[in-house]
Order: C-alpha cells, then sequence, then structure tokens
C-alpha cells in the first residue's frame, strides 16, 4: 500500500525507498499511538502455499511485483529486526493464517489488535479481537463485532461466507458470478450461512440467483476454503516472545542514516533529546565526545572573558534569540556564541520572565560587540546567518567576515531536499536530536514569546545552535570543497545573503488606494459571477467547497468525469481547463477562482502586510528552496502574480517608488532560450541571437516551413509555446495540451524542431545519458542536481527526471547569471563615495530607533529592491536615472561570456507596471 500509495522516493543512489518509508512511518506510528506492551509482525514466506495446490488460479491475475517493490522487502524486514519486534512466518502458510493461529491460542487471555488493511481479517473479529484499519488522513477505524455488522450487516463469523459468495479478484477467488456484496448479504441473512444456502438453493426465490447458486455450488464450497484464515499454522511462540523490546538503537540510527530518513531519526523509541551529547562524529559515524559546556553570561567580566575570547580565536558561530520569525520585526533577547566544539556561551539581553536573574544592557553589550562583529578579520559562520544579519544591521551593526552558511552549504549539496534547518542537519550529519523550539516554547494555546523562556533553558536551546552550527561548519566546508562546489559557495551563494537581507530591509512601497479600489472592483465582479454560476448550476451553493461544485459538474449536470481521487471527482484547475472548452459553469469557474485568488492574496493581503515603521513591504527571498537555484519570495510571494494578464499589470502598478524617484525593471530578454543556444552550439539558434533576430518567428519559419513575411501572431505564439517547451522537456501530450491541437500535429511540430535545430537535439540526448551515468546534471558554474528518479523502473516517474536533467542546466544556469549580476551591481551601487563615513556612528541600539538605519554612504542612492525571475527592479533617485540604466545594463548583459550575448530589456516608469 505505501509503494503505490507514496510518491517515488529514493536515496540520493537511487535506492527506491517509498514503501520502506511508509512502512517504517506505519510502525512508529502504532508504538508511539498505541504504546503496545506485545507486539509481532506477521510475513508471507517465500514460496508456494496450501492455497494454489488446492486452485491453481490463486492470485494468478496478480501482476508481478515490480523490481523497485521488490528490492525494499529486505530492509522493511531488517528495519523489524533492528527494532526488535517478534517476527513469524511459515513456509506453505501467508501472514494471515499466522495471525489467526496467535488469535486462537491467545485470545482468552488478551485482548488483540490486528493492524491490517485486509478485509479478510474481519472474520478474525471476536470479544477481545479487534482490526485496525488505516484510513486516509492518518485517521484510523477500529472494527469490533458491533461495527463490522454495521459495516456488512452481518456478522464477523458470516464474513467469510459473504467472501465466498461473492469472490475476491485481488486473490482471484471465484465467488459465485453475478453476486456482490448486498445480494450475498441478504442471502446470507435469509438463509443463515453459506453452508445452509447450498443445501436449500431450490428455495430461493429469484430464478435466475437459484440457478447460479445451484451451478456453482463447488465453486463457492473452494471459494470459502481459499478466503478462510486458517488457525492451525504448526508455528511455535511464547508470550514473552512478543514483548517490547528496546531496539538496537546505535544500528538503527545507522540503518535510517543510510536510507536518508532523517526527519524519522527523532521518532526512535527511547530516542530523547537530553540522552544525547553533541560531539564531532567519529570515523564510524556515531556520535562520541564530551559532554557539553553550555554558559550563561551574566557579568561584566564575564562577558569581558568572552569577548577577549571571540577577539583572538580565527572564527565563531553567532545565534541570535528574538521575539519575532520576521526580521524587520524582531527583537533580540539574547545572543550566543561557539568557537570549540560542545563549548558555548549565552548572553541573556531581553528576558522578561518573572524569574529571570539581572541581565547585562543590551546597549552596552551591542556597543562592545560591535567592532568584532564589523571586522573582516574575524570570520562568522551561522545557520540562515541573513537572519542574524538583518536583525543586527537594524540595530545599527553590518557584520562584516561571513565565512560559512549551513543551511546555504546544505543546499547546495543535495539541493532536492525539502528541508534544510539546522534540525535536519544535525541528524543527517552529527546523529545528533537537537531540542526544538517548540519543546522550548509550547504550541498553541501554551504556546509562549522567547523573551519569556527561562533563562536556564533559552541557554541550552541558544548555546546548542551555535555549537551545532560551528560543527557542522568543520563536517560542511570539506564536503563543499570535495564535491566542486567551492566557486559556487564562495563566489555566488555566500554573497548573495547580504544582498538579499539589504534587499528585504529595503522593500518595496505599495500604493493602498489603488489597492482597495481594485478590491472593491474585483469584490462586484465576483459577486456577478456568483449569480452567473448559481444560475448556471440551477441552484445555490458553496462554490469555495470543491466537493459541492464536484456534485453540481457530476451529479447534478452529468458533465464528464476527467480524474479522480480519493475525495471524490477532481474539480482543479486542470479539469476545469478540460471542460471549460465545451461547458460554460468550469469557463465561469475559472474566472471565479482566479479573481478571489487576485483579491485575497494581493489587493486585500498586500496592505496588511506593510511595515508601521518603514510604510514598506518587506518580502522574504528564499535562497535554499527551489531545486534548480533560482531564488524565490514569501510572506508575500511575488513570483506568483500574473504577468501578461490585465489584473497582474493592475496589481504591479500598485507597486510604486517613493516621490522624487522612478521604478527602473532589467529584465534579461529570453535568457533560457540564449543559454539553450550557447550549451547546445546549435548553429541556427546561435546565428539568430548573433544577428538580433526574433528567435521566435525563426523557430516558426523552421518548423512550419513558412518566409517571415505569412508570420502572424498565431504561428509565432505556438514556436513561443514550443521553444519554452524545448527547455522543460514537454511531451507531444504535453505540447498538444498547451496548444490545443492533435497530438499527431505536436509531434510533428517537435520532431521538425528537432529535425531543423539538430544541436539543440543532440545536447538534451547527451544531457540525459551523462545525467544517467553520474546520476546528476549539472549547470555552467557547476550546480548539482541528483536526479536518481533516471533509474526508476517507473516510466512516469523516469519521464520526470528526464524532463528535470534537461530542465535544470539551463534554468539553474541562468539563475546563476542573474545572481552574479545581482552581485556586481549591489557592490557597485554601495560603492562608497569619496565623502563616506561608516553611516552607523551616530545609530542608538534599540530596534526601534534603529529599524529606519542608513545604509553607509555610497556613491548612488538608487537601491536594488526585487528579484523576480529573470527580472530586477531598483528604486532610482530621477537624477541618477540615465547612469544606472547603463550601469545595470552593462552589467547584467557582461557578467558571463557566452556564444551569444545577453540581452536586457531596461524600462522606467512610474509604477512596476510601467517600468516592465
Amino acid at each position: 500500500r505505501a509503494f503505490y500509495a507514496i510518491p517515488h522516493l529514493s536515496t540520493s543512489k537511487g535506492t527506491p525507498t517509498s514503501a520502506i518509508y511508509g512502512f517504517v512511518t506505519m510502525l512508529l506510528r502504532v508504538i508511539k499511538e498505541d504504546q503496545p506492551n506485545y507486539l509481532a509482525v506477521a510475513v508471507d514466506a517465500k514460496g508456494p502455499t496450501f492455497r494454489p495446490e488446492a486452485f491453481s488460479e490463486y492470485k494468478s491475475n496478480r501482476p508481478q511485483m515490480p523490481d523497485d517493490l521488490v528490492v525494499q522487502i529486505p530492509s522493511i524486514k531488517r528495519f523489524v529486526s533492528l527494532m526488535r519486534i517478534f517476527t513469524l512466518e511459515m513456509p506453505g502458510y501467508e501472514a494471515d493464517d499466522i495471525i489467526g493461529t496467535i488469535v486462537e491460542k491467545m485470545a482468552d487471555s488478551f485482548d488483540i489488535f490486528i493492524i491490517t488493511g485486509d478485509k479478510d481479517a474481519f472474520q478474525l473479529v471476536g470479544p477481545h479481537v479487534w482490526v485496525i484499519r488505516e484510513q486516509r488522513q492518518k485517521e484510523r477505524a477500529f472494527y469490533d463485532e458491533e461495527k463490522v455488522k454495521e459495516r456488512y450487516g452481518i456478522g464477523p463469523d458470516r464474513i467469510v461466507d459473504l467472501l465466498a459468495l461473492i469472490g475476491d479478484k485481488i486473490d482471484n477467488i471465484p465467488g459465485v458470478p453475478g453476486i456482490g456484496e448486498k445480494t450475498g448479504r441478504d442471502l446470507l441473512l435469509e438463509f443463515g450461512s453459506m453452508d445452509n444456502l447450498i443445501k436449500k438453493a431450490a428455495e430461493i426465490k429469484r430464478p435466475k440467483l437459484r440457478e447460479k447458486v445451484i451451478e456453482n455450488r463447488e465453486q463457492a464450497i473452494q471459494s470459502k476454503f481459499l478466503a478462510t484464515i486458517h488457525r492451525d499454522v504448526p508455528v511455535s511462540f511464547q508470550i514473552d516472545d512478543f514483548r517490547i523490546q528496546p531496539a538496537d538503537r546505535e544500528n538503527l540510527i545507522a540503518f535510517l542514516r543510510e536510507l536518508e530518513f532523517f526527519s524519522l531519526l527523532k521518532q526512535i523509541p527511547e530516542f530523547p533529546a537530553q540522552t544525547l551529547q553533541p560531539a564531532q562524529p567519529a570515523h564510524d559515524g556515531q556520535t562520541k565526545g564530551p559532554k557539553t559546556d553550555y554558559r550563561t553570561v551574566l557579568s561584566e567580566e564575564m562577558f569581558e572573558e568572552l569577548l577577549f575570547q571571540l577577539q583572538t580565536v580565527p572564527e565563531f558561530a553567532l545565534d541570535l534569540e528574538t521575539t519575532s520569525k520576521d526580521p524587520m520585526l524582531a527583537h533580540i533577547v539574547g545572543i550566543s556564541f561557539a568557537f570549540t566544539p560542545c563549548l558555548a556561551y549565552y548572553i541573556p539581553l531581553g528576558h522578561r520572565c518573572l524569574s529571570c536573574p539581572q541581565q547585562l544592557d543590551l546597549t552596552w553589550v551591542l556597543g562592545r560587540l560591535r567592532p568584532i562583529l564589523e571586522s573582516d578579520a574575524t570570520k562568522k559562520v551561522g545557520q540562515n546567518i541573513k537572519y542574524d544579519y538583518l536583525v543586527l544591521y537594524r540595530y545599527g551593526i553590518e557584520v562584516q567576515g561571513i565565512s560559512f552558511d549551513t543551511m546555504v552549504a546544505s543546499y547546495l549539496l543535495n539541493p532536492s531536499r525539502a528541508q534544510h534547518n539546522l534540525e535536519t542537519i544535525a541528524l543527517e550529519y552529527l546523529n545528533y536530536r537537537m531540542l526544538t523550539y517548540k519543546e522550548v516554547v509550547g504550541t498553541g494555546k501554551n504556546e509562549i514569546n522567547f523573551d519569556q523562556v527561562e533563562v536556564p533553558t533559552a541557554t541550552f536551546y541558544s548555546c546548542e545552535d551555535a555549537d551545532i552550527t560551528y560543527q557542522l561548519t568543520q563536517i560542511l566546508r570539506p564536503r563543499v570543497e570535495q564535491e566542486g562546489l567551492s566557486d559556487l559557495f564562495y563566489n555566488i551563494e555566500l554573497p548573495l545573503v547580504k544582498i538579499l537581507a539589504h534587499m528585504e530591509r529595503e522593500g518595496v512601497k505599495i500604493d493602498t488606494e489603488r489597492l482597495s479600489l481594485m478590491s472593491h472592483e474585483l469584490e462586484a465582479r465576483l459577486q456577478d459571477l456568483t449569480r452567473q454560476i448559481y444560475l448556471l448550476a440551477g441552484e445555490e451553493f458553496n462554490i469555495d467547497s470543491p466537493k459541492q461544485l464536484g456534485h453540481i459538474l457530476f451529479d447534478k449536470l452529468h458533465l464528464p468525469v476527467k480524474k479522480k481521487t480519493k475525495n471524490g471527482p477532481s474539480t482543479n484547475v486542470d479539469v476545469l481547463m478540460e471542460l471549460a472548452q465545451k461547458y460554460d459553469l468550469p469557463l465561469i469557474m475559472l474566472d471565479y477562482r482566479q479573481l478571489k485568488k487576485l483579491k485575497s492574496t494581493y489587493a486585500d493581503a498586500l496592505p496588511c502586510l506593510i511595515h508601521r515603521q518603514t510604510g514598506r513591504i518587506h518580502t522574504s527571498f528564499n535562497q535554499t528552496v527551489t531545486a534548480t537555484g533560482r531564488l524565490s519570495s514569501s510572506d508575500p510571494n511575488l513570483q506568483n502574480i500574473p504577468i501578461r494578464t490585465e489584473l497582474g499589470k493592475r496589481i504591479r502598478d500598485a507597486f510604486v517608488p517613493e516621490k522624487g524617484s522612478v521604478l527602473l525593471s532589467a529584465d534579461y530578454s529570453q535568457v533560457e532560450l540564449r543559454i539553450l543556444a550557447h550549451l547546445s552550439q546549435d548553429p541556427i539558434l546561435i546565428q539568430a541571437f548573433q544577428k538580433g533576430e526574433d528567435v521566435h518567428t525563426r523557430t516558426a519559419c523552421e518548423i512550419f516551413g513558412i518566409t517571415p513575411d505569412k508570420m502572424n501572431a498565431e504561428l509565432r505564439r505556438r514556436a513561443k509555446v514550443v521553444n519554452f517547451g524545448i527547455i522543460y522537456g514537454m511531451s507531444p501530450f504535453g505540447l498538444a495540451k498547451d496548444l490545443s491541437i492533435s497530438r499527431t500535429t505536436a509531434n510533428e511540430y517537435i520532431e521538425n524542431y528537432f529535425r531543423r535545430y539538430a544541436g539543440v537535439k543532440s545536447f538534451l540526448e547527451k544531457t540525459i545519458q551523462q545525467a544517467r551515468e553520474t546520476g546528476y546534471v549539472t549547470t555552467l558554474f557547476n550546480r548539482k542536481r541528483h536526479l536518481p528518479e533516471l533509474h526508476s523502473s517507473d516510466k512516469n516517474t523516469r519521464q520526470m527526471a528526464e524532463r528535470m536533467a534537461i530542465n535544470t542546466p539551463v534554468q539553474g544556469t541562468a539563475a546563476d547569471i542573474i545572481k552574479m549580476a545581482m552581485i556586481r551591481i549591489f557592490n557597485l551601487l554601495r560603492k562608497p563615495s569619496p565623502a563616506a563615513g561608516t553611516g552607523a556612528e551616530a545609530q542608538g541600539a534599540g530596534a526601534e530607533a534603529l529599524s529606519a538605519a542608513a545604509p553607509p554612504a555610497s556613491s548612488f542612492s538608487s537601491r536594488m529592491i526585487l528579484q523576480i525571475h529573470d527580472e530586477l527592479l531598483f528604486e532610482v533617485p530621477e537624477r541618477e536615472v540615465e547612469e544606472i540604466s547603463q550601469l545595470v545594463r552593462r552589467e547584467m548583459e557582461n557578467v558571463i561570456q557566452m556564444s551569444i550575448p545577453l540581452k536586457v530589456d531596461i524600462g522606467l516608469g512610474s509604477s512596476w507596471a510601467k517600468a516592465h
């Protein structure tokens, strides 16, 4: 069940793990939630059982077990063994028979709970026997005798009879043809049992049904034999065999690490945080070393001693504790430092709990720390150090000498992994389970702010963060070098940390009046669409409920069902788009959903995100999210604003500059196609860009066999879809769907494209082949993306990996290029003017006073404020427009020399929309 239910999972080496992960997760949940005293796992033994000997067709219709599942079975058994859970198997019998035997022998002395998804097990339910079935969304159903009767209309003692009558397609048990669950139940209620039904078959009132039962009498008897769980398996066990034992933790941890199940390490029974001490791992990968020494700094003398050590060590890790996860709202509560494994210091500065000791003065401490923090000579490391940099910058301290970020390093080493938080990285590289933030501050109504945390608890938590960050730096730094990622890390990603922090701090101004007007207009349009939807539906219903919409579309209006989910027919956007080609209601629903999303996400939400001190919106730029290397944004997500729609333009029109400035948009023109031309060295594509031709027009001429004078807007649009579709590995099916053409025509387009652009075809084929051989693809700057799914036996999974292999070198290189351009432009904009001071001398130490702290004086007042896909947005004083336009174009177009020139479109305007 887990194998088919969970999307393809594999290790970085390509070993499939979906079934193992599902089984491990379920079993750990059973142990945690049920806390059983006794537990056993029954396993099907290899080889035939007595059932196929009696009926050769038994289970014969089942497809052969997929290879990807076969290779996971030994690991599942090994996990059970390392958990020291009693396992039973017996040649010639199925696992169900073993469970039945346990029930037969133990039900008089114990309450027995059978965890299974097999309905056959209902025949075992009794006064002391329950079946637990895992339901959707992790819900569980407990079946006792009453629940079985409620579900089937008969008791557990007649379940086998019912199975014998209706058969089982999965196990190929024939049953009696034409008898379903309802008919079988009615017959058993009337005759009491299958044996009695067969004896008195002549008394069945319905002629056809009577004939079926009489004709298939032997088949029914045989089906009952096959469906019956045998309870006399010659397997030996004692009750003590079932008793829960402590897991083999050391080998279990190594096993889960080998499978890269780092998130499951903390779920291992008897694996609490306080039993482990962080240390540098020994060569065997297990945590060993001295206990921690985490110190609270409360006196000036102790602080001066710490300050002296910080001034003498070459590098230290730092970690801030604050009142908010939003760095633009956070106030410092404390700060920790680590420069030796297992030793760390915490300086409480803003705790306000009742039992808090006297703390050092925040202003005094930051004033004493400023010289060391702003010194480039002493290096600083951190986990997501962008956050610490931004908070300290608001307090008038610009951290210099940032030498490592463990979150960014983890991301570069494995960009496909979903999480790169410190807890996850510590589990992966140190076998260490950290104290979590939720364990410190609580959850829900019991959650407190960090400034209310007791100082001893805060000391351990914060020191642990700094200590583990320092230890991980010693491990990840050489790994970055070994993987050939040093240039990418130190010359692109690490410098970008500081730049993103400044962009986040700068923020962007919005016109609330425009958004308010838009919100009212959208509301009026939504009300009009609602009336149209009700009219077409013939009744009022909750339009925002997929279930109620599905009822209207498929049950009432009888529209064709295109896709099913576990909750019924799907009403997602793909389904609605397909239905909208023929039906009005789905078409209007698409408009409704788009307007509703734009209204709630932008028109209504953006004004609420304005910072009360700066008067601007401060989005967060995420550096460690996308597998291709692209940046993403959140709170708010500015990358999802529609680009080409009129509504999207209106939202962008609400992004405005301060008075006396304009917005400057610098957008790479067709950068991915230009990169494709360079990587593939296709002569036609290179020639088109070198001559400055419209590449979409050129492609249309090539694949449609026409001359430029025969070109029209529709043909160019189709060529554009083909051009970009090739980069994303689009199949004929996908192209046909996007262009609303037949798959045959779409296939012709692609064949014509590759016939003319043979260099592109060769490059794509070579890229996929190299990825299969090495296990990964790279960008021009050696950014790596591992693709173990290329070796999957599942065709869909394999094809998805091939599309990623095609797209990543192109899109990833584009991401690297714009990051490099950002670094060059930022450094030039920040270049000090001849008369510049530090810009921080006059600043105080309070966050309220420093939220508007000025950056060091520079030659320019212009600021880079947004990065969206291939576009950079700047806020430029009118007096600097000409110079900044030239500077930005020059740096972006010359950031790298390729076979074809990079081209940047520059736009200026009184809003983002007008500039773009």
